[in-house]
């Protein structure tokens, strides 16, 4: 199979190809400039030791030396560099285990042309990958990729889908062209370890220093010396990185139309627009295992319970279902980002999905397709699940003795959690990203006493909520821009081109736009309190409708100073966490003693809140009362007593997250009020 390169791959592969050159001039400048002060110092420390050869001059004379051989030694250690990658947590499957899903593999390297990969692996999560482990010479020598393919990603595909995926991760080998893409990889990878990865060579100098102290002289010279040229890599890596990042892109592109020669554009593009459903539905079964810890419960298999909650989840979201799979649409992966502000990240190494969607709906490529559960591709997939999901708790640490929470229990318990943390449906999503408005509830006049519920949250008035949204957003971006605190050249915003030096004239005409919705979204609101007012006045539900509406926003109106104490409690005690001389320890905790007072304040009423004393758990509940009711002592005798700082770190912490929570339950109340409200009709 060929596929001619697009203008933009071959444009971004010469921009990339260039700043290889560049680097290559410049590492050679350094490189002979290397060689030439260390043939200098070893030449001169050996004059040294010979024309007065005496034990201080053959220290100084072998220091000197050593000097020019650091530097030369940090210019050419990358050769001998080896990326291993971690393989603990996968799991390998040979042809004799899988021969079906072995087979599907061997269709795809033929018709894209590579080579069957050295190894296949089985991993925990939602994704597919081609990995091999690399040195400076894999540039040159001919290396066999290894294949990864994600349990929790064959839970949540058909075989077609599969297919495509596993074509686009070996696409990207499967072109003369995509070589460069390898070059431009590995040169950055060099130029990064150049600049960053240098333990093992601070190390080397730290030996060579503590053996005399003539020699650490010349060592610290030496650090000194390579800081400097790594100052000249990292413009070098910055320079060579955009430019890899955006041939990356490209390169993304071009394995997506290989996938889709193979499997077709259809099945690339509904997997793409599932993944994120899968992976958050995989993550939520996760954190869902990681809170039951302390219970010391576990899963028998988590991708069965994978497979639960991404069906819950889709009902939630009226998706509809194909191949027994939930369908996710593009316009419906993106109902909530109305932003205009359109920055190509050039930090980015893969498209956004709608830009990959994009060009597979222009290749729109037909395929048969074999629509059955990629699941029937193993020999016995419950079981496999099984065993990884055992595998996955095998590295958690129980207290006591672990046992597996039964599928049923599982399902009841989400379900409930969910519906804890989630507001109502018929919402329509109006409040899932905002609050109900604070306005003078007593003087608030509604602009139209006769709107339905259905007209308060149609589509129009979620999208002007989200469309404010977005503008605040975009407004702060262009802020950033402006004030150069984001360092770009040129953004779109709603379709027209400007340079960053424009960014600040932009930000008045936002700031009208803003303050319009605003006042639409506001009037709104009003009209929406005022309609359930009148619901519960016909429900002799006034006191409570109004009591958890004042609630809800005199908290809202708080929020911001609570969220202010928590930030300068975190700056407060920053200090423990760095190197501070005793006196200044002593001083800094005698200073924050009526910064902890207004804490210790402010856990009193989170610990007698009756909102939150389901969430407060009985071991978190004692350790606060601890806290609140003793004067700990968090340093003397010149160390740190670490329980009594454990203390005062999870009381700040927590208290950061029971007054979010307590945010949350105040607007999920009176959310829910409002709910029942709606439905006694």
């Amino acid at each position: 199979m060929l596929i001619q390169a697009s203008n933009d791959f071959r444009k971004k592969g010469q921009a990339a190809i260039f700043s290889i050159i560049l680097f290559i001039i410049v590492y050679i400048l350094l490189f002979i400039s290397a060689i030439a002060l260390t043939v200098a110092c070893v030449t001169g420390g050996i004059m040294m030791i010979a024309a007065k050869p005496m034990f201080f001059t053959l220290m100084i004379g072998l220091g000197l030396a050593s000097f020019g051989l650091l530097i030369f030694y940090f210019l050419i250690k990358f050769l001998f560099k080896k990326h291993i990658n971690d393989r603990s947590f996968l799991t390998e499957i040979t042809q004799r285990d899988e021969p079906e899903l072995f087979a599907m593999i061997s269709e795809i390297v033929k018709e894209t042309g590579t080579d069957f990969p050295k190894k296949v692996y089985l991993s925990y999560d939602v994704n597919a990958s081609v990995f091999y482990d690399s040195t400076f010479w894999s540039m040159f020598l001919p290396i066999k990729k290894n294949l990864t393919i994600g349990i929790g990603l064959v839970n949540a595909c058909t075989k077609q889908e599969l297919k495509a995926i596993i074509a686009h991760e070996f696409g990207h080998f499967s072109q003369r062209s995509m070589k460069v893409g390898s070059y431009v990889y590995n040169v950055n990878q060099i130029i990064f370890n150049l600049v960053n990865d240098d333990e093992s060579y601070r190390n080397t100098i730290q030996n060579w220093a503590n053996a005399s102290g003539y020699f650490a002289i010349f060592a610290e010279l030496a650090l000194k010396f390579t800081q400097g040229i790594q100052w000249v890599l990292a413009k070098m890596y910055s320079f060579v990185n955009i430019r890899h990042m955006a041939l990356s892109r490209e390169m993304e592109f071009h394995a997506d139309e290989v996938a889709a020669n193979i499997a077709g554009s259809l099945a690339l593009e509904e997997s793409l627009l599932r993944m994120d459903l899968a992976d958050n539905s995989y993550n939520n079964v996760i954190n869902f295992y990681e809170s039951k810890i302390k219970d010391s419960k576990a899963s028998k298999n988590i991708y069965k319970e994978q497979a639960f909650v991404m069906g819950f989840l889709a009902k939630e979201s009226e998706l509809e279902m194909k191949h027994d799979l939930p369908v996710v649409k593009l316009e419906e992966a993106g109902i909530f980002n109305k932003s205009k502000l359109n920055i190509e990240n050039q930090w980015a190494s893969h498209p956004s999905t709608e830009d990959r969607v994009a060009r597979l709906r222009r290749l729109n490529i037909q395929k048969e397709s074999d629509n059955r559960t990629a699941r029937s591709l193993f020999k016995n997939f419950e079981q496999t699940e099984e065993k990884l999901t055992q595998k996955l708790f095998s590295n958690v640490q129980y207290e006591s003795e672990r046992s597996n929470l039964e599928f049923d229990h599982f399902k009841e318990e989400f379900e409930t959690t969910y519906n804890k943390d989630t507001f109502d449906k018929i919402f329509n999503n109006y409040y899932d990203n905002k609050s109900p408005d604070r306005f003078d509830l007593e003087t608030s006049i509604p602009s139209d006493e006769n709107l339905s519920f259905d007209e308060l949250f149609g589509k129009d008035k979620v999208e002007i909520a989200y469309n404010l949204i977005a503008l605040e957003n975009d407004k702060n971006t262009i802020e950033s821009i402006s004030k150069k605190e984001l360092k770009i050249k040129t953004f779109d915003y709603d379709g027209t081109k400007y340079k960053a030096s424009e960014a600040k004239n932009l930000i008045p005409k936002l700031e009208n736009e803003i303050r319009s919705l605003k006042e639409e979204v506001t009037a709104n609101d009003i009209n929406i309190y005022h309609y359930f007012l009148r619901k519960a006045k016909e429900q002799n539900r006034e006191y409570e409708f109004r009591t958890y509406y004042s609630d809800f926003v005199n908290y809202e109106a708080s929020y911001e100073e609570q969220f202010k104490l928590y930030l300068e409690l975190n700056d407060a005690y920053a200090f423990v966490s760095v190197t501070t001389p005793f006196e200044q320890i002593k001083k800094n905790f005698r200073k924050h003693i009526p910064l902890e007072s207004k804490l210790k304040d402010e856990l009193k009423n989170i610990l007698t809140n009756p909102l939150l004393e389901s969430d407060i758990t009985e071991e978190a509940c004692k350790d606060l009362q601890y806290y609140v009711d003793n004067q700990l002592i968090y340093f003397n005798n010149n160390e740190y007593f670490n329980d009594d700082l454990q203390h005062l770190f999870f009381a700040i912490n927590s208290y950061q997250y029971y007054t979010a929570r307590n945010y949350f339950l105040l607007k999920k109340r009176l959310l829910d009020q409002m709910s029942i409200l709606e439905k006694n009709v």
